[in-house]
């Protein structure tokens, strides 16, 4: 007996054994238990009952009355048994419906259970799975988290220091999904049965982990700031990775305001500013020069980068009778019959690039498309029903890929539009003019890769980089980084705004000017918000006369710039696009700030730290006047 005191007998403990699982295992044990007995009660009853209706009687019973019969011995003891028989059916129903109680209404309605709950491992698991991980920038640092969480007083709240300048990448409850809703989704882990949880050792719950983007806090505000009072996009991307450094739409909205259903609604019926649009990914714009990029890739692949074609006052014919395609001056820029294609990119010639679009034909173009990710189509009627396109993107799970898809960006180069309207498509208006800023940044990305490939842009920043296609050799990307540079670095070249940013460092960069004229913009009041329109009448199909609703629309200018740097490796790959530019160009709206961003990124480092020890300072936005 003495021996007994030396023994540890805490080794011996249920939860020792079993890994601290005994406040799951033993519950659910005893439940098995109380299942087992419940089934052999309940057969017990049922085998008794049924039993008494088959029983052999005594064949001396056979023919005796039934008054004589009820007064028998037997008789008289199955009445006993059925009365037990019937307490014992009552007494199972009533353990039962306690069981029901404390496993379906007690969590509504007993105080006692409800202040236990935490200990049971399904509430557990429930609960687990509504707490997300911290949503960290590219650093990993905490100070630059994106999505966390603060308490609150007894609360803890889930906070997001950058809920406007990230609203559209973070998503809603109510619209898009975004960021916030699947970077931690799981696919659901079903409540396990207590025979699992008894004969399976569980471990415990892996934590949520945190998520490092790839996005950088500081440029993403920079881009937003930038933006401020306009309505357009800015998407920053590393060329060589795939990685996105910083992507904004503006106008924007609050997550907070998006929350209260009446606020979201009003935001929802916002049909002139569109804050819920994301215009970086989601709004279709009509590319401008800047979609000479494509056909300039295009005219390598196929061989034909030293072609010579005019640049005439009388400007480009198509076909006999057609419309001549003229320069932006409404003449030439150049003004002589052998133009190289370094030149014409340089000044951005009209002519030059509907000509050559006409001289690759329309199977080479839609091929160069088709591997930079802009689907072609036969009819302009199909270009609306291409949808997004999620396969574009290099993500851990197809949910996130789907919540950040873009629409899929589409030329038309079917064999039943005339030539004029495809020379148009060459020079980036026309049918051209169904392009994101998101396709455009990986346009000028697959020029600044130094392989010559379109990498798959991600979010995830430990996702390993991966081509999505490769559209260029390295001798063919190099010659296009080279061309892209008599923009920004030649004088005369229409990217002047950026080589002034830029002066006084040694950041080289080239790019791509654009200035496009969008037809059919709706015009809306600004009191009601509603389209406007005027009254008009005609004819119905009975001859009646009718009025109708005709409504008012307007031409717009937006302005364009696609840029790399530095241009000896670029680790940025930059498209900005300013809505309504009115008698503005590109070169003076949207490339400023591309500069001012390359400089910025410089400033974080992301150019490499032969770039960032000698960058200056940006130039900060100036901050509005409120009253």
């Amino acid at each position: 007996m003495n021996l007994l005191l030396f023994v540890d007998w805490s080794k011996f403990k249920p939860e020792s054994i079993f890994g601290g699982q005994i406040l799951e295992r033993t519950p659910a044990g005893l439940s098995i238990v109380y299942l087992i007995g419940l089934a052999v009660l309940i057969g017990f009853l049922v085998v008794s009952f049924v039993e008494n209706f088959f029983r052999w009687r005594f064949r001396f019973e056979r023919d005796l009355p039934k008054e004589v019969t009820r007064k028998l011995t037997q008789t008289v003891a199955n009445r006993g048994l059925t009365v037990w028989m019937g307490f014992f059916v009552i007494l199972a129903f009533v353990v039962y419906g306690f069981q029901v109680y404390w496993t379906r209404f007690a969590e509504d309605t007993n105080e006692e259970f409800q202040a236990l709950s935490y200990k049971d491992l399904r509430n557990r698991r429930a609960t687990a799975s509504t707490l997300r991980g911290w949503m960290l920038d590219r650093t990993g640092k905490l100070d630059s988290a994106l999505a966390l969480y603060k308490v609150n007083g007894k609360e803890i709240e889930r906070t997001f220091p950058l809920e406007k300048e990230m609203a559209h990448l973070l998503g809603t409850e109510r619209g898009s999904p975004g960021l916030e809703r699947t970077l931690y989704q799981r696919d659901k882990d079903p409540m396990p049965e207590a025979w699992e949880v008894l004969t399976k050792y569980k471990k415990p719950e892996p934590e949520k982990k945190d998520v490092r983007t790839t996005l950088d806090k500081n440029l993403q505000l920079y881009c937003a700031k930038k933006l401020e009072g306009k309505k357009g996009a800015v998407v920053v991307i590393n060329p060589q990775t795939g990685d996105v450094l910083a992507i904004y739409s503006n106008p924007t909205f609050s997550l907070e305001e998006a929350r209260d259903l009446n606020s979201y609604l009003k935001l929802e019926a916002n049909k002139e500013q569109q804050p819920l649009l994301d215009r970086a990914t989601r709004q279709f714009y009509v590319p401008g020069s800047t979609f000479k990029t494509v056909t300039m890739m295009s005219a390598f692949r196929a061989g034909k980068q030293n072609t010579l074609l005019p640049d005439i006052a009388e400007g480009y014919v198509p076909f006999r009778g057609s419309r001549a395609i003229h320069d932006a001056n409404g003449g030439c820029e150049l003004c002589t019959t052998q133009v190289p294609i370094r030149e014409a990119y340089k000044v951005s010639s009209n002519q030059y690039f509907a000509n050559l679009a006409n001289e690759l034909g329309r199977d080479r173009m839609g091929e160069t498309a088709r591997l930079l990710g802009i689907a072609t189509v036969e009819e302009p009627d199909d270009a609306v029903k291409q949808g997004y396109y999620p396969d574009i993107w290099n993500t851990s799970d197809p949910r996130i890929a789907a919540a950040l898809a873009p629409a899929r960006s589409v030329i038309v180069n079917g064999k039943g539009i005339s030539l004029y309207d495809f020379a148009l498509e060459g020079m980036g208006q026309g049918l051209a003019g169904q392009q994101t800023p998101f396709q455009m940044a990986l346009v000028a990305a697959t020029a600044g890769n130094l392989q010559g490939f379109l990498m798959k842009p991600k979010i995830e920043a430990d996702l390993p980089p991966q081509p999505y296609n490769r559209v260029l050799s390295v001798e063919q990307g190099a010659a296009i980084r080279d061309i892209m540079s008599t923009v920004t670095e030649e004088a005369g070249g229409t990217g002047g705004a950026v080589r002034a940013a830029l002066a006084g460092t040694n950041i080289k960069a080239g790019g791509k000017t654009g200035t496009a004229n969008k037809a059919g913009v709706p015009i809306y009041d600004p009191k009601t918000g509603e389209r406007k329109f005027i009254l008009k009448k005609k004819k119905d199909e009975n001859g009646q006369i009718v009025e109708y609703k005709d409504y008012l629309s307007r031409d717009r200018v937006d302005g364009w710039f696609i840029c790399i740097a530095p241009l000896e490796n670029p680790q940025v790959a930059i498209a900005v696009v300013i809505e309504d530019i009115g008698n503005q160009f590109g070169g003076t709206t949207a490339a400023p700030i591309v500069g001012d961003v390359i400089l910025k990124a410089a400033e974080l480092g992301l150019l490499g730290p032969q770039y960032s020890a000698h960058a200056p300072t940006p130039r900060e936005p100036k901050a509005k006047k409120t009253r």
